[in-house]
């Protein structure tokens, strides 16, 4: 603990003696403040960020107001209680100075007057934004209709991850930054498809998050590369039955049925009870899957990798940005901005506030924690350059599109059940070659709008004895 505290201490000598103070700071030096901070966690919030700017601000308590307890939130009916209301009414309560936001949440408190300008006070301190993600800030001021209400010291992205030996070997082009989900699944289809389950080689693997079958969790990934959704909470609406989702779904099956694709979501994981059993299922981390689309925490797990399994061989790895909608081939929409830091409109401790998101923000703070890639990636570019020796410029090529609000925080939770037994079984009969695309999207499109016209009834039903008392 006492080596722990000295490390803290030199760091933050190291962040005084790179410029980190502020004018600001130094005319708050004697007076002591409290700044009320969100956060999903207190002990994590210290550990990334409260100590080192408390020992830059020794005069500033920080009391945390944590959000971890607005998940799963019941109401004394029974009903769930939406994260958005939960946050809403924290927030009311607790009246924080600074509001941890997520891209979902970040517009609608921009544009409603909740938040601070930050736009005056980075002209007023001469704050350097330069190498600061310019994609980012563009895309947050987006958001804010052309004014800057928060910023993000870090940020998640995916890229096209591959396996240069395999490439080598079969005499297949190298992937480049830029590509289309045609173009990958191009690709894909040039790697072989003969051998056992467990020793062949495979052109492309899914991640593990969709739950579905190979054509359902690849059409809900092409679908988020557009930017699209199978359906809108705000219109109460499912938009399956449309030209862009019949395009997604027939790119889909022609994929799925190339053989090419590994989906670990059709494996039985039960037995695994080791880290080197899970590592020695996963194909690409085994060098057996020439491509995969993937977040950069992907390369923490392909660093371990080689730490847990005896059966590992090591392979070059290559990145590409992407993929991209070729409707929009400069941005992503696979970036994710989860810790987005406001200033609260009404906040009676602006300066000591501002004091806190420039310093996590800044460019010193971003060079203390750019060692590894625990805070996700930078927002300030240039700082960490690569992972164990793998370059990151792919995750930095294009410009983050922050997710367009689908209003899926306000579908009710009884909706889901019947909604993916409808998308599993028109899935695996598209999967199956029994019905057409057009077909099964609108047997998805009636079902589903039932099924969510009726969870809204129901929901409207019992919130009606609450709305009589």
């Amino acid at each position: 603990m006492k080596l722990r505290n000295m490390m803290i201490l030199f760091i933050s000598l190291c962040l005084l003696l790179a410029g980190c103070t502020t004018p600001s700071a130094q005319n708050n030096k004697d007076t002591k403040r409290v700044l009320k901070v969100m956060y999903w966690d207190e002990s994590y919030f210290f550990q990334q960020y409260g100590e080192l700017f408390t020992m830059q601000y020794p005069n500033t308590e920080i009391q945390v107001i944590s959000t971890g307890q607005l998940y799963n939130q019941k109401d004394e009916n029974g009903n769930d209680i939406k994260y958005d209301k939960a946050y809403s009414d924290l927030v009311e309560k607790e009246k924080p100075d600074i509001l941890l936001m997520d891209s979902n949440l970040f517009p609608q408190y921009a544009t409603e007057g909740k938040l601070a300008d930050l736009g005056a006070m980075v002209e007023r301190d001469k704050y350097d934004l330069t190498t600061y993600s310019q994609g980012i800030l563009e895309s947050l001021k987006e958001k804010g209709e052309g004014k800057l209400y928060g910023l993000s010291p870090a940020f998640r992205s995916n890229a096209i991850f591959y396996n240069i030996d395999l490439f080598k070997k079969y005499g297949v082009d190298l992937p480049h930054d830029g590509m289309t989900w045609q173009e990958i699944m191009d690709l894909a289809r040039r790697f072989p498809t003969d051998g056992s389950k467990e020793e062949r080689v495979y052109g492309f693997a899914l991640d593990q998050s969709r739950n579905l079958n190979t054509v359902g969790s690849l059409a809900l990934n092409f679908g988020d590369t557009a930017g699209i959704n199978l359906l809108n909470g705000k219109t109460k609406k499912v938009t399956m039955d449309t030209e862009s989702w019949t395009n997604i779904f027939k790119l889909a099956v022609d994929a799925a049925s190339s053989k090419a694709i590994y989906d670990p979501n059709t494996e039985d994981y039960s037995d695994i009870t080791t880290n080197e059993d899970y590592y020695e299922r996963q194909p690409f981390h085994m060098g057996r899957v020439a491509i995969t689309v993937q977040t950069n925490e992907f390369l923490r797990d392909l660093s371990e990798v080689s730490k847990n399994s005896k059966k590992y061989k090591s392979f070059e790895l290559g990145l590409a940005a992407g993929p991209v909608d070729p409707a929009n081939p400069t941005k992503t929409n696979g970036a994710y901005l989860n810790e987005i830091f406001a200033i609260s409109a009404g906040s009676p401790n602006m300066e000591a506030a501002w004091d806190f998101v420039k310093f996590v923000n800044g460019e010193a703070f971003a060079k203390v924690k750019g060692k590894s890639l625990n805070m996700g990636l930078l927002a300030r570019e240039g700082i960490s350059k690569d992972y164990n020796g793998i370059s990151l410029e792919a995750f930095y090529k294009l410009k983050p599109e922050m997710a367009s609000d689908f209003g899926e925080n306000l579908i009710p939770s009884s909706f889901y059940e019947p909604y993916y037994k409808v998308l599993k079984r028109e899935t695996e009969l598209l999967q199956d070659n029994k019905k057409t695309v057009e077909e099964a999207l609108k047997v998805m499109q009636n079902e589903s709008q039932a099924a969510l016209d009726q969870a809204f009834k129901d929901q409207e039903t019992k919130k009606a004895p609450e709305d009589k008392k």
